[in-house]
């Protein structure tokens, strides 16, 4: 019986709803690993990147195993003559030659004109190879072409990090921004609470005579301009949590507006960014590195153009079986070898391709080094400003908090009768802006750092 009652109350407290835990604040972290993998404009730099990846596959079939099938016999007429040849190529990797094997059956009689047409009763099997000397040795248009759809795609890949470095500066800007607006609501809305318990003081204090009348009046004025300040805050706040869905996202990429209860208490902090020695080694600028390459690769074809070209072949070829009708000639093993040799004469089209690729290399590497010196400059610049930010932010807090202990003290005068309403009022107010001067230069602070990060493309700090 006791085991039953003990079931029953067990199943019982398993039924009563369990209360909702408290919200924990709304991290930068989730925001970055959030931004990172369902961010539109990353999503669709992916696209691109899949877009130059499957042009490189695409470029890569110029090397393709064929497989070719010729079949033909004679319908009508004096000869009766029927052949199929098949044959495999493929293009060399390294060489603009190729390798091929094939295997030829005939039947019946050819015209003399077409004595190469027979074979032994089984065929005639042959391997072969192409070989480029001079011409398309080094390179060769298919090389090439491959060569520039491998780098398009590094490309794709530098500038979808390009992509995802401005998304995640810009979610760390929204983050802190939203961050701020909460911490300077939180700020109005203690100043609004001071005057809301003062008036409750002040009406007894008017009740019993110790007060005038007129200070409940100047009172509710400080309320309704406070009020005033705490609804701005509000709608702040409101547009920057706005702001942040776009950075901010389920699993399924929808945009999440974080609720106001999800607040951090204090301002988030980024890692000590420093900026590593030697050159910055941007994506942008490897971006300019992997143009160049594409540049001398075109031009080292155009110089390819130039030269003669001198091709060497090697052929085997055995006919197999029976003898056929084109008699025992056919039988013994061949070996051929041959070369063929061609001079370009004008090379107008050549030569002006040189000169253009060497045009956009020089404006390439100009251009490289001018980014390099702008971000060794950007990154200076930042670096100086967090140091003032620093230093601006370190005041700033030891203001607010001397200004925050000269208003507790102006209350407890107050509180004796020893201070006015009007000098209360402006301690408080004194204070609250000393509080929101060092919150802003804390906010200046950060901002400066996350620039940092995003000159330096620090992948830990920006959450990639």
């Amino acid at each position: 019986m006791m085991r039953r009652l003990l079931a029953l109350c067990v199943a019982a407290l398993a039924a009563l709803p369990v209360p909702a835990a408290a919200q924990s604040p709304l991290t930068l972290d989730e925001v970055l690993r959030a931004s990172a993998k369902n961010a539109p404009q990353i999503i669709e730099a992916l696209a691109k990147q899949r877009q130059a990846e499957g042009k490189a596959l695409s470029v890569e079939g110029a090397f393709d195993v064929v497989f070719d099938v010729d079949a033909q016999t004679r319908a009508l007429g004096y000869y009766d003559g029927t052949s199929v040849d098949a044959k495999v190529s493929r293009p060399l990797d390294n060489n603009g030659g190729g390798l091929y094997a094939g295997y030829r059956v005939s039947r019946g009689k050819f015209p003399v004109y077409e004595d190469k047409a027979y074979t032994n009763q089984l065929g005639e099997f042959k391997v072969g190879a192409i070989f480029s000397l001079l011409r398309d040795r080094v390179t060769d248009e298919r090389r090439t072409k491959l060569r520039l759809a491998d780098q398009d795609v590094d490309v794709a890949r530098l500038e979808r990090e390009m992509v995802a470095i401005g998304v995640q500066r810009r979610a760390m800007s929204a983050y802190q921004a939203w961050a701020v607006a909460g911490l300077r609501l939180k700020a109005y809305r203690d100043l609004l609470a001071l005057s809301e318990k003062r008036r409750s003081q002040l009406a007894r204090q008017v009740q019993l005579g110790a007060r005038p009348q007129i200070l409940i009046i100047e009172n509710d004025q400080n309320l309704a301009r406070r009020r005033s300040l705490v609804a701005q805050a509000e709608q702040k706040l409101a547009e920057t949590a706005n702001a942040l869905s776009f950075f901010w996202r389920d699993e399924n990429g929808v945009p999440l507006v974080p609720a106001a209860a999800r607040l951090p208490a204090s301002l988030p902090e980024l890692p000590n960014v420093a900026p590593r020695a030697g050159p910055i080694l941007r994506p942008d600028l490897k971006t300019v590195l992997v143009r160049i390459d594409q540049s001398l690769a075109r031009l080292q074809l155009a110089e390819n153009d130039l030269r003669p070209r001198l091709d060497a072949r090697a052929e085997l070829a055995k006919d197999v079986g029976a003898l056929g009708p084109g008699g025992p000639s056919r039988t013994p093993a061949e070996a051929i070898v041959g070369v063929r040799f061609t001079v370009p004469l004008e090379r107008r089209a050549a030569r002006g391709r040189i000169a253009e690729s060497r045009a956009e290399i020089e404006s390439l590497r100009t251009r490289h080094r001018i980014l390099e010196e702008q971000i060794a400059i950007e990154v200076k610049g930042i670096t100086i400003g967090i140091e003032g930010a620093d230093r601006v932010a370190d005041l700033a807090t030891q203001e607010a908090y001397l200004a925050g202990k000269m208003a507790t003290a102006e209350q407890r005068r107050f509180d004796m009768g020893a201070s006015d309403f009007f000098l209360i009022n402006q301690r408080e107010e004194s204070a609250t802006d000393a509080r929101l001067r060092a919150l802003d230069a804390r906010y200046q602070a950060l901002v400066a750092r996350a620039d940092l990060a995003a000159a330096t493309a620090d992948r830990d700090a920006l959450g990639l």
